[in-house]
């Protein structure tokens, strides 16, 4: 990893810290019914969120539907998320889009008091890996920021890239949504010492296991928007080596929760808004082009939210 300033240096390690110790929480984006964002709903969701005790707070990422915002409304979430954290877990605004634009978002993100960006992949076009590095080169150079590259979709980085990048002065991590071990095995030793990865794919808790035989413990978990207590509870058995308890939370929530959440495209986001509603949380519906769920599927959804939560303890 490129050498790094005391200010970098210190959020890499806050972030590497609350990896260890959490889940990574991804927000939810709050709207009002007529689709307008609702600054006082996302302020109690995310002081909901912090107080459970994540690793950190990543505001208006996919899970927060970064896509669907408006330059205003992207400072208003990140804002927010800043002061409710208050120092005591670091906030990563996500950022995306081509590197112009994304130096747009970077510097309002910068102006809120983010700690780190995670850069989104880029919009619709495919690109070679030489590209790939000159975008997060191009964004390095137009932010203080460090920067955690997020490989999913049309972005897959070699193992040769991952060294290029993780010299490119403020590149601090790698966020995966691939799940292709294979590969990010090759690219764990690949890094640099001090480089962070985490498991970011759909639901990440199902591959955790896997993910952690290639050195990548640390995971976000779209469940803690939610269902913290499921979230946390799984999360404590699996550093605690507890199997049972793993692969019953697996097996009676977590695997029914991704076969409903793959019914329909766009269920990653919607699915756990609705389950967030269901809780009572004030998150509001997902803006076109997601749909909320059917009145079929939010039966189901409410039927296995009971079940996962009475698995820990909590009700609905």
């Amino acid at each position: 990893m490129a050498q790094v300033n005391g200010e970098t240096a210190t959020v890499v390690r806050r972030l590497r810290d609350g990896m260890a110790g959490g889940v990574l929480s991804f927000p939810l984006t709050s709207f009002h019914d007529d689709g307008s964002l609702d600054p006082d709903g996302f302020r109690a969701h995310v002081a909901a969120q912090t107080a459970t005790g994540p690793g950190a707070i990543f505001p208006a990422c996919g899970t927060g539907e970064f896509f669907s915002l408006d330059e205003d409304e992207y400072r208003t979430v990140v804002t927010i998320a800043v002061e409710e954290a208050a120092g005591r877990v670091p906030v990563v605004a996500g950022v995306g889009y081509g590197w112009a634009q994304a130096a747009r978002f970077a510097r309002i993100a910068e102006e809120a008091g983010a700690d780190a960006l995670l850069v989104l992949p880029h919009y619709l076009v495919a690109a070679p890996q030489d590209g790939l590095v000159a975008q997060l080169e191009q964004l390095a150079a137009r932010t203080r920021l460090p920067l955690i590259a997020y490989q999913r979709g049309q972005v897959a980085f070699t193992a040769s890239s991952l060294k290029r990048i993780a010299r490119i002065p403020g590149v601090i991590g790698l966020k995966d949504g691939h799940s292709d071990l294979d590969r990010l095995q090759r690219l764990t030793l690949a890094a640099p010492e001090g480089f962070l990865f985490f498991n970011g794919a759909s639901t990440a808790e199902i591959q955790a296991r896997a993910y952690a035989t290639v050195g990548v413990p640390a995971y976000s978990s779209a469940v803690h928007a939610f269902a913290p207590e499921i979230a946390n509870a799984f999360f404590a058995a699996l550093r605690d080596g507890d199997d049972k308890t793993v692969e019953k939370l697996l097996r009676e929530f977590y695997v029914p929760f991704v076969e409903l959440r793959d019914r329909v495209p766009g269920y990653a986001v919607s699915l756990v808004k609705a389950a967030a509603r269901l809780r009572g949380r004030p998150v509001g519906p997902v803006r076109a082009p997601l749909t909320d769920p059917t009145a079929a599927d939010l039966a189901d959804l409410t039927a296995l939210l009971t079940t996962g939560l009475d698995l820990v303890g909590a009700a609905l």
